[in-house]
């Protein structure tokens, strides 16, 4: 049985409805001076990436200190609005029972994650999904550009084998940050990519939702191998 679970945040366990990107453009702003008019690609990309990628779209050159400011602001945005968070987002369905499930089975569970720590603890707390987050052995935007990094990074920080931990994501950079740590994944077509995409990237099972919880648990278990 796996004893750890590498959860993506956006899109597998939570739908934000718009209030991340909205965020988002405060931080640009608040950091550059100048609005937001549109945004870097975001799906799977790691929340450095996306700062420097949507500067550029708007003739910008930043470097670490911009970032460091954007993702101050960017955490001030979230707990401000956290409220607007939870009235306008969502938990998806089946990932409180399923976060529930694993931790009765004796599972770790902490975040893969292309958010800034903050943000991410915010995220999940705001929904109540926080509870069985480790949190000191998951990795974060801020640790590294590149999402296979951030999985290496979580492994090491659980003192964990990668034979022995499951990934649980939405997009094929998901799938391919953790099959180059040689990690299994779970693929979730809750965002948007769809279940044949997530299968051409290579992942070794695709859900459409988390909705069946004794499914998952026997996936994670290798009850399937």
């Amino acid at each position: 049985m796996a004893r750890l679970v590498l959860w993506d945040i956006d899109h597998t366990l939570i739908d934000t409805r718009g209030v991340g990107r909205e965020l988002s453009a405060f931080a640009f702003e608040q950091t550059l001076g100048q609005p937001m008019q549109q945004q870097a690609r975001i799906d799977g990309i790691t929340e450095p990436v996306i700062f420097r990628e949507t500067a550029k779209l708007h003739g910008l050159t930043t470097d670490r200190a911009d970032f460091e400011r954007f993702a101050h602001a960017l955490t001030d945005g979230h707990l401000h609005r956290a409220a607007d968070l939870r009235e306008r987002g969502h938990a998806l369905p089946g990932a409180a029972t399923a976060l529930d499930a694993l931790d009765a089975v004796g599972v770790r569970q902490t975040a893969v994650t292309g958010n800034i720590r903050p943000v991410a603890e915010i995220k999940l707390s705001v929904f109540g999904l926080d509870r069985h987050i480790v949190w000191d052995i998951g990795a974060y935007g801020e640790d590294h550009d590149v999402r296979a990094e951030l999985v290496r990074l979580s492994l090491q920080r659980a003192s964990t084998a990668a034979a022995a931990a499951v990934l649980i994501g939405d997009t094929p950079a998901d799938v391919e940050g953790a099959h180059t740590n040689g990690v299994r994944v779970i693929a979730v077509a809750s965002g948007r990519s769809d279940e044949a995409a997530l299968r051409d990237a290579g992942a070794e099972t695709v859900l459409s939702d988390l909705h069946d919880t004794e499914l998952l648990v026997k996936l994670i278990r290798g009850d399937d191998q």
